[in-house]
């Protein structure tokens, strides 16, 4: 089976780790992960009426544990920040591929959204981050990554 992307948009914070540790906790706390559901991948992009059947373990931790060597193909996955890719970790979208995909690197949330090329530079198991922007001021953070099957 192969790997399936997954996104999520946030609103802007700079430190982008409590960010990321927020969504985290969102997501657990609907349920939108495996084992709970079996591919939360066909749930995107999410929205108002997204389905969220809650949480069915007691942590994330005992999530992770329950969805195994697949993960919970999910947001969950991905749980620190780093500089450079690596397993269970964000890292920033270079700036070489931001400029080749939107022409600055400073993209809107729009234009994230019409065009996710970026994908293509996400291995399995892994994840990035984009911070998008309104009025040029940051507004939001694109968080993205591939499931590990």
């Amino acid at each position: 089976m192969g790997g399936e992307p997954y996104w999520y948009y946030v609103k802007y914070e700079a430190d982008i780790n409590a960010a990321l540790q927020k969504l985290r906790a969102l997501e657990f706390k609907a349920g939108r992960y495996t084992p709970v559901i079996q591919f939360p991948s066909k749930l995107f992009p999410l929205g108002p009426n997204s389905p969220a059947p809650g949480a069915k373990h007691a942590s994330i931790e005992a999530a992770l544990q329950a969805s195994g060597e697949s993960g919970s193909r999910s947001i969950l996955d991905l749980y620190r920040v780093a500089a450079t890719p690596d397993f269970g970790a964000v890292r920033p979208m270079s700036e070489k591929v931001l400029m080749n995909i939107y022409g600055t690197t400073r993209p809107t949330r729009k234009m994230v959204e019409d065009n996710m090329e970026f994908l293509e530079d996400v291995d399995r198991g892994q994840g990035v981050y984009i911070i998008f922007y309104k009025d040029d001021k940051p507004d939001g953070i694109c968080f993205a990554g591939y499931s590990f099957d």
